[in-house]
């Protein structure tokens, strides 16, 4: 999957339950439109999204299952049962929190990379990370590549952009490992695209900005109240 979404678009097709486009059926035609658009790939929630997906584009998949736990605040792809069933949906990579926050009944990361390695060998992993010492952990685990996706989403990040001071954050992180980086999280332009291509970054994600109609939506309506 890395070497066909290398230099490309990833499209991120999710819509939670709380969501007006909530449904397998509405994200396969998003992730088609994203594919007709030119995307490179598609990153999508749910065993079942990501089966529907695949029914309407040969597009590779990066798999994830959100899922919140009492008992930590990490929620991408948390524990085996996520894994297993990101495994039984054909998806081409496997995402998954890898901050160094406190895993579901303190399930090590370790032993979840080593189970995805053993349930699946074929399977890609994506580390999503919020710090450089997260993408230094990734890399020693074995993970294929780094993902910036929870960058400002941590207690100890909330409220950082990606994109803050010509991509500061994710320029140290490209300084720091060897694994191919991807740019994830609050990429709102064609023009941030480049730049996070231009700054080195192997493929570039983008979520809200194409696949959030209501988040869209706001940002024309906000300058009407100006």
């Amino acid at each position: 999957m890395l070497e066909q979404i290398n230099g490309g678009l990833v499209v991120s097709c999710q819509a939670l339950q709380h969501e007006p486009l909530h449904s397998s059926y509405i994200m396969a035609k998003m992730a088609l439109a994203a594919k007709e658009g030119g995307a490179s790939g598609i990153r999508a929630n749910s065993k079942e999204d990501i089966l529907a997906i695949k029914q309407e584009i040969s597009l590779p998949v990066i798999g994830i299952v959100k899922r919140d736990y009492e008992d930590s605040e990490v929620f991408i792809t948390a524990t085996k049962k996520e894994v297993d069933e990101l495994i039984e949906s054909g998806c081409e990579m496997i995402a998954m929190d890898a901050t160094l926050r406190k895993r579901p009944d303190d399930l090590p990361l370790k032993e979840l990379v080593s189970y995805v390695r053993k349930q699946k060998p074929n399977v890609q992993l994506m580390a999503d990370i919020s710090s450089v010492e997260e993408a230094y952990q990734a890399e020693e685990l074995g993970f294929d590549c780094v993902g910036t996706t929870l960058f400002g989403y941590t207690n100890e990040t909330k409220g950082s952009k990606l994109y803050e001071n010509d991509f500061a954050f994710l320029r140290e992180v490209l300084q720091n490992v060897t694994l191919p980086v991807i740019a994830e999280g609050n990429i709102m332009t064609p023009e941030m695209v480049k730049e996070a291509l231009d700054a080195g970054v192997h493929a570039v994600v983008v979520g809200g900005a194409i696949t959030r109609p209501q988040q869209i939506t706001a940002r024309f309506a906000a300058e009407t109240k100006r």
